[in-house]
């Protein structure tokens, strides 16, 4: 397998939230429909996705293009009883085939960054309906000044990772009007992402433990 895939194998969460962050996203939305058809844009193993599905009575595609992701979320979703509420398709957020105007609501944790915020902005907007909502979360800037290590860091991996002001702009700029936002907590970090992959990373360096490729892939994974 590719060492790539048996480390995102099967983790809670493919990106910085957690339910609570789901949900406050969606309590700043107003004037949905009851039924609302809803987007999930590079949706992983699908934690949001469910949520969303507990939260409204709508219909939910969820897009990516990693198979196994998609197949874990409609396990997942079996299991807790929304499967008829989500449609899992093999999509890219380069190129979906969706008609214009069809969505209510587009969403996308942690996602948007893969196509680069500015161009998921403009590029997805053709498919919201008059009065619909774009929900995404991106990585900012929250200190004007941060340490060398994290700015060098960013700098190599994310060199378009802009501060809060910078994106409201942008938003502004793509023809959307603001709803809201908010900074995730730690914990958003931590409990669904960074510790269940540093325990992965862990469990995988024992596992290759006489491999040099493997493992030189682990540390570019988890610096």
């Amino acid at each position: 397998m590719n060492i790539f895939f048996e480390i995102h194998q099967n983790l809670p969460r493919e990106a910085p939230g957690d339910n609570a962050s789901t949900r406050q996203a969606f309590s700043l939305l107003t004037n949905v429909p009851p039924q609302p058809k809803i987007l999930d844009i590079g949706c992983g193993p699908g934690m949001q996705t469910i949520e969303l599905a507990k939260l409204t009575d709508g219909k939910i595609t969820a897009v990516d293009t990693h198979q196994p992701f998609l197949d874990e979320l409609q396990r997942r979703a079996l299991a807790e009883g929304v499967s008829d509420n989500i449609n899992p398709v093999n999509q890219s957020m380069f190129s979906l085939d969706f008609a214009p105007h069809s969505f209510d609501i587009l969403w996308s944790e942690g996602a948007i960054y893969i196509m680069g915020f500015e161009t998921g902005l403009k590029s997805w907007q053709t498919l919201l309906k008059t009065g619909g909502y774009l929900v995404v979360s991106e990585l900012c800037w929250l200190q004007s000044n941060p340490p060398t290590e994290v700015k060098q860091f960013w700098q190599t991996n994310y060199p378009d990772m802009k501060t809060i002001d910078d994106n409201l702009q942008l938003i502004e700029a793509s023809g959307y009007r603001q709803s809201g936002h908010f900074v995730l907590t730690e914990s958003s970090w931590w409990d669904n992402y960074y510790t269940p992959l540093k325990q992965r990373i862990e469990d995988l360096r024992q596992k290759h433990k006489d491999d040099s490729q493997a493992n030189q892939e682990l540390d570019n994974e988890f610096q």
